[in-house]
């Protein structure tokens, strides 16, 4: 094994539910996962370091040095509590894919984890004013619960499959026996795409039954829009010849 779990405390958790949210396409899942976690205060109870990850270290302040890792953080929310897995990482090889994703499930498994949502992006190509969520799971019976909280289900897509940490955390937890879903929102591939993350926070709130401010993410998604509107102003005038400057 190419992975070393270390520990600063092993929590006792109630009913703990996964949410898996690393980098993918348009850091979708990523930052509604990131959100989600500081607003409920999630605290870290481990780091997850593997010799998949990028090989150099980053300094901090002190310039003390730190390997890459994943993180694994907590929070209660009523009855239930939450486990994140955050980071900025995922393996840079297949081999070192699968081996995290096991590594994960098996960290689910042993803290008797009941479901586990992975987050991500789904592209396509163009820019989304309505982006839909997206769903894939490890059973039907985990389907008919998630598709009334607003989850489109399109068989067969996505065509390519699901990529890196979000699908094979999905595959293996169908093969190790825990109900799974990998949601994605849609976006265009092409950079961070806070409306999508915002769309996908919902769908998963809902789903989790939790309220968290998005406000943050909404603000950012104002942002975006205005700067797509800018973009496509200003192709619309040089594809009519009116150019703003000469060069």
């Amino acid at each position: 094994m190419g992975n070393i779990v270390i520990y600063e405390k092993r929590p006792d958790l109630r009913d703990p539910v996964l949410i898996e949210g690393l980098p993918g396409v348009g850091n979708v899942g990523k930052m509604a996962a990131d959100h989600l976690a500081e607003k409920l205060n999630a605290e870290r109870f481990a780091n997850v370091f593997s010799r998949y990850f990028p090989p150099h270290v980053t300094l901090d302040s002190d310039c003390v040095a730190h390997l890459a890792c994943n993180e694994l953080y907590h929070a209660s929310v009523g009855e239930r509590d939450l486990i994140f897995l955050l980071g900025n990482h995922q393996g840079i090889t297949a081999e070192g894919q699968f081996d995290l994703a096991e590594e994960i499930v098996d960290i689910a498994a042993s803290f008797s984890v009941s479901k586990i949502f992975t987050l991500g992006g789904y592209g396509i190509g163009t820019v989304v004013e309505g982006p839909r969520v997206l769903g894939a799971v490890s059973s039907v019976s985990m389907k008919h619960e998630i598709e009334k909280h607003g989850v489109t289900f399109i068989p067969g897509e996505p065509n390519a499959g699901i990529a890196g940490a979000s699908g094979l955390i999905l595959g293996i937890s169908r093969v190790k026996g825990i109900d799974a879903a990998c949601l994605m929102g849609e976006t265009s591939g092409y950079f961070v795409d806070p409306k999508s993350s915002g769309a996908l926070l919902r769908v998963l709130m809902s789903i989790l039954d939790l309220n968290v401010d998005t406000e943050e993410l909404d603000e950012r998604s104002r942002q975006m829009d205005e700067f797509n509107s800018k973009i496509k102003e200003m192709t619309e005038d040089q594809s009519k010849g009116h150019l703003g400057y000469i060069g």
